[in-house]
């Protein structure tokens, strides 16, 4: 019974990833005809099914250095946090402040984890929030030093070959490390440790359900919202983002790709004058970030108090 609920929020959590990492993905290069949407979400849902058959050292930061889920009640303890998480994304989302998913399942795996009495590293948390906090910081910088560059040595034509080099970065950071939490949901779900590749292809079919789903809502998503955008902008923001996330990745720790592209437009923005960056709605989308990691731990963690109470379970 255990087994089947979690594998079922498993499915779920991969089409809602879509739906709220795949518009914000696909966003920032929809005014260059370059990359059409069909292509581009072919190619996101090739990266997330084949990238962790090389690197899923992410998706095991998730299931073994937040929390170790390898006692008694583990699928309870990371259904709860894939519960907390998706409540916490869709209520803030329901209320206009649209936020990262990543960041809502750090919080939901490590607040369930302590609720049910896992281990629960709070070092292994502290880094994660760091670097957290780091990525968007990053990509914003290397978003201001990218569209100098561009600007000051890229044809019309040439944009369009920076704009499809920055897509596959985008695409291959994405699926190194932040598709990854789809992974470790499904790791815990059916039992396994590695990447089986029927597994990698579940999470991978069903996060491009997800991404067509949201695709009409594509053009209203971060390059709209940030900044008033220009296709310069997008592409610098692809390449910033990528190497951001891609860098974290080689380290194994889980950051959201939609944080890093908004520090990265926000850069961007900044470089071309700060009158182009829209800072209401860059606050309303920060302040969305730091209430998520806090309140899906919070909900995790009264979630498995609460279930644990119900179901008479002791602390190990």
């Amino acid at each position: 019974m255990e087994a089947a609920v979690l594998i079922v929020l498993a499915g779920l959590f991969a089409v809602v990833s879509g739906v709220n990492d795949g518009g914000a993905l696909l966003s920032t290069g929809l005014k260059l005809p370059s990359i059409r949407p069909a292509v581009g979400v072919l190619v996101l849902v090739t990266m997330v099914a084949a990238v962790p058959l090389v690197t899923h050292q992410v998706a095991l930061t998730f299931v073994t250095r937040l929390a170790s889920f390898h006692g008694p009640g583990e699928r309870i303890a990371m259904a709860l946090a894939v519960v907390s998480s998706l409540t916490v994304v869709t209520v803030l989302s329901a209320k206009g402040r649209p936020t990262s998913l990543t960041l809502a399942i750090v919080g939901g795996v490590s607040g369930a984890g302590l609720g049910w009495g896992l281990p629960v590293s709070g070092g292994s948390v502290a880094r994660v929030v760091a670097f957290g906090l780091a990525a968007p910081l990053v990509g914003g910088l290397l978003g201001w030093v990218l569209i100098r560059l561009l600007v000051a040595a890229t044809t019309a034509r040439g944009l369009r070959r920076w704009h499809w080099a920055g897509f596959l970065v985008q695409s291959l950071a994405y699926a190194a490390n932040d598709a990854q939490k789809m992974l470790a949901v499904f790791m815990v779900a059916f039992g396994f440790s590695g990447a089986p590749f029927a597994y990698t292809s579940l999470a991978a079919v069903l996060f491009g359900l997800g991404i067509v789903y949201g695709l009409p809502k594509a053009g209203r998503t971060l390059s709209r919202e940030i900044i008033v955008s220009r296709p310069p902008h997008g592409v610098s923001a692809e390449l910033a983002a990528g190497a951001a996330v891609m860098g974290c990745a080689g380290l194994g720790m889980p950051v959201s790709m939609t944080q890093a592209i908004a520090g990265a437009l926000i850069g961007a923005g900044v470089a071309h004058g700060g009158g182009r960056v829209r800072w209401y709605a860059a606050t309303k989308i920060v302040s969305a970030w730091l209430l998520t990691l806090p309140a899906s731990a919070l909900l995790g963690w009264s979630l498995a108090l609460l279930v644990r109470g119900f179901a008479g379970v002791e602390l190990p």
